[in-house]
């Protein structure tokens, strides 16, 4: 009913907060999938990883511009009485008091995305089980490989990805 992909990021995302693994999750499954718009709601949701991200590490800016862009695509979805199995009314109401938090800068706090299907919370909670994480547990200990994860990953791909993207371009001028 739910890509195991979505599962994978709501256990990180209420899970263990490992915000930056959310991003990779769902970036990968959004680029695999047949749904590669700039407004599907896959990339509501990375962005709204990217900005928890950027706020627990106090770049108010980036979280700023990350969530309000993640709230026009998710406020944009055909059906937006249930995206993806979340309750919307406190969605929305949870993503715009943490943007008003952001423009005071105040600072991060764990926060857990409403799940209102009993089907996919059970999946959830089971997967967090297995991976030894607490469902909806706060963000006590600042676990230093998650809070700064851009700074320590292998970049080798990207990198390599990125040159040769440039040179196909370069190649077609």
């Amino acid at each position: 009913m739910y890509p195991k992909e979505y599962i994978q990021f709501l256990v990180h995302f209420n899970g263990d907060r490992d915000y930056f693994e959310c991003h990779e999750i769902l970036e990968e499954y959004w680029k695999e999938s047949n749904d590669k718009k700039k407004d599907s709601i896959w990339v509501g949701f990375i962005l709204l990883a990217v900005s928890r991200y950027h706020h627990r590490r106090g770049n108010f800016k980036g979280a700023k511009r990350t969530l309000e862009k993640a709230i026009i695509i998710l406020s944009l979805q055909e059906n937006i009485s249930s995206i993806k199995g979340l309750d919307v009314n406190v969605l929305f109401a949870l993503l715009s008091k943490i943007l008003s938090d952001i423009d005071k800068e105040i600072w991060y706090q764990s926060i857990n995305l409403p799940v209102k299907d009993p089907v996919l919370l059970q999946a959830c909670i089971t997967e967090c089980k297995k991976r030894g994480f607490i469902w909806g547990q706060e963000s006590i200990a600042v676990d230093e490989s998650i809070v700064h994860r851009h700074k320590l990953r292998d970049r080798s791909k990207v990198i390599e990805e990125r040159q040769e993207a440039l040179r196909i371009r370069k190649g077609n001028e």
